[in-house]
């Protein structure tokens, strides 16, 4: 398995995050983004989305607690063989959490082929 220091993974993930294009990005609201190394017990993920989803929130929506996408280091080196995978796979990882977000579903990114 492939070393990657915890920093330089949060690294890696903030580079991410700077790629989504600026009109995208303006529109993520209330949303926290945090690495950890491993997925829940029993959880075979990579990341994970816990929220509200844009297009569920309504004018009710105040006071709420902010919306927490994960990152998880360890099953993302897992499958990754290469240091340039590991920066390909962090980058869908986060796209496809803040698709859950933006209230894409998990059938929808798997055609667009981010799964």
């Amino acid at each position: 398995m492939l070393y990657v220091p915890r920093k330089d993974f949060e690294d890696l993930v903030a580079r991410a995050l700077d790629q989504i294009p600026a009109e995208l990005a303006e529109l993520i609201d209330n949303v926290v983004f945090r690495v950890e190394d491993w997925p829940p017990p029993g959880e075979h993920l990579l990341g994970l989305y816990q929220g509200i989803p844009l297009t569920e929130r309504t004018t009710n929506y105040v006071g709420v607690l902010p919306d927490t996408i994960w990152i998880y280091r360890m099953p993302i080196l897992q499958i990754c063989d290469t240091p340039a995978d590991v920066v390909d796979e962090v980058h869908i990882t986060v796209v496809h959490e803040i698709a859950h977000h933006f209230g894409i579903d998990d059938d929808h990114l798997h055609e667009l082929g981010y799964d």
